[in-house]
């Protein structure tokens, strides 16, 4: 029996080895039915390998015929810009089966942020060997990179650039302005909006002003007025305008023969007035004084100086005083005789207008002596004897020793001297002191 069993176990073998279906009713033989044969002849005992985006590269022993025969050990590769998934290496098993798979995915790098005030534009997206380009917006430049790779380990070359703020702000000054200075003033009152300034960054501006304040006065002549803006990046724009400051004026006027003018403001700017004053023993003929106007033309016409006509022969004190009333002053000087020294000093005083006395407005009257050898005169008009008289009466001249006294225009009794007047007489004042001193105007 044993002899023949062996016999069986050899046939079974074989059959199995030759591929032949056995019908048996031994459920070991019909397992193994699906199981493959190893058959290192064939070249085609695994699948074909296809790697898409990639390459697949098989070592056999048998030669390149036999990519996929049994043992075959192939590599896995992706292409440029994309990743191995799985494995690597991989080997043609028994069951007809790679001992692993593989995918390649596409490589990506990450998303660059954006850059405040600026942008980018890429080539192929995220992707490998895409290249993404910088730009600012306009009034900004690049700082930095001005263009970022990606590499094929999912990384970007580079840094991240910045867009720097270049552009200085825009400034727009007023127009230049011409204004014609007030009347008496040489100055004028001028003002303006401020300027319009804008930034292509910012919106907050620093705006500082060079020069003079609007709403104030200016000189006159050109007034330079500069406004400088900087924006948050320090960037600086100026603009500049004018304030010119005309004052129109009159032709000069010339003081008249034997007289003078007295002027306000500036002399013959718009608006001044000009007072004509005639010298003593003259008197005013025409206007007393003259305006500047707008449109440079002094009003009126030229006053003259004439000489006074005093009349020294008349009988009354009031009747000589009426020729002064309201045109001149008088200046009584009185003495016990013509070799009092206080008189002759004061005399040269006068005459020579020592200490500034000027007697272009005031009229002299010298009274002498004692009757009835008494004497009176305006220069060298002698007085009646009665109004002399009635002179010393009502102003309260003593004859016993040497006295002045200032009358004004009203004929009031305003300063009286018994002292010669030794300092301080000038014209346009009228005061005195303890010592003497004498001032007429």
């Amino acid at each position: 029996m044993r002899p023949s069993k062996s016999v069986v176990v050899f046939i079974l073998f074989f059959t199995a080895g030759s591929g032949t279906i056995v019908n048996d009713s031994y459920s070991d033989f019909t397992e193994e039915d699906n199981t493959p044969q190893l058959d290192y002849n064939n070249p085609r005992w695994c699948r074909s390998l296809s790697l898409t985006n990639g390459e697949v590269t098989c070592h056999s022993t048998r030669g390149r015929a036999y990519r996929s025969s049994l043992g075959t050990h192939c590599e896995m590769s992706c292409d440029r810009g994309y990743r191995l998934i799985g494995k690597r290496l991989i080997q043609c098993l028994a069951s007809r089966l790679w001992s692993g798979t593989a995918h390649c995915r596409k490589m990506r790098c990450f998303v660059l942020p954006l850059i405040p005030h600026g942008r980018y534009t890429c080539t192929r997206g995220f992707v490998v060997d895409s290249r993404c380009d910088f730009t600012c917006n306009p009034g900004y430049r690049i700082e930095g990179e001005h263009s970022r790779t990606c590499q094929h380990g999912g990384s970007w070359t580079g840094a991240q650039p910045d867009c720097l703020d270049t552009d200085p702000p825009k400034i727009k000054c007023p127009l230049s302005r011409i204004k014609v200075a007030e009347p008496g003033k040489l100055t004028a009152r001028v003002t303006w909006d401020p300027p319009s300034a804008r930034d292509t960054a910012d919106k907050s501006l620093e705006v500082i002003l060079v020069g003079q304040e609007p709403d104030t006065d200016f000189k006159e002549g050109a007034n330079i007025i500069q406004y400088k803006v900087y924006d948050q990046a320090r960037n600086r724009a100026t603009c500049k305008f004018i304030v010119r400051v005309e004052v129109r004026r009159c032709p000069e006027l010339s003081p008249p023969m034997h007289g003078s003018l007295t002027c306000s403001s500036d002399g013959n700017n718009y608006g001044a007035t000009c007072d004509y004053l005639c010298d003593g023993g003259y008197e005013l003929r025409g206007v007393s004084s003259r305006v500047c106007q707008f449109d440079r033309n002094w009003d009126g016409s030229p006053a003259e100086c004439v000489a006074t006509e005093i009349k020294s022969d008349v009988k009354t004190a009031s009747a000589l005083l009426d020729q002064f009333y309201e045109k001149r002053r008088l200046l009584i000087v009185s003495a016990p005789n013509i070799t009092d020294p206080d008189y002759q000093l004061q005399n040269i005083m006068i005459q020579k207008s020592d200490c500034g006395l000027e007697l272009r407005h005031v009229t002299v009257i010298e009274l002498l002596g004692s009757p009835p050898h008494e004497t009176g005169h305006i220069k060298d008009s002698l007085l009646n004897s009665e109004v002399i008289e009635v002179l010393r009466q009502v102003f309260r001249i003593s004859r016993t020793y040497f006295s002045m006294v200032l009358l004004d225009e009203l004929g009031l009794d305003r300063e009286r001297f018994i002292t010669t007047a030794s300092c301080g007489m000038k014209r346009n004042e009228i005061g005195s002191s303890s010592t003497g001193t004498c001032v007429i105007k």
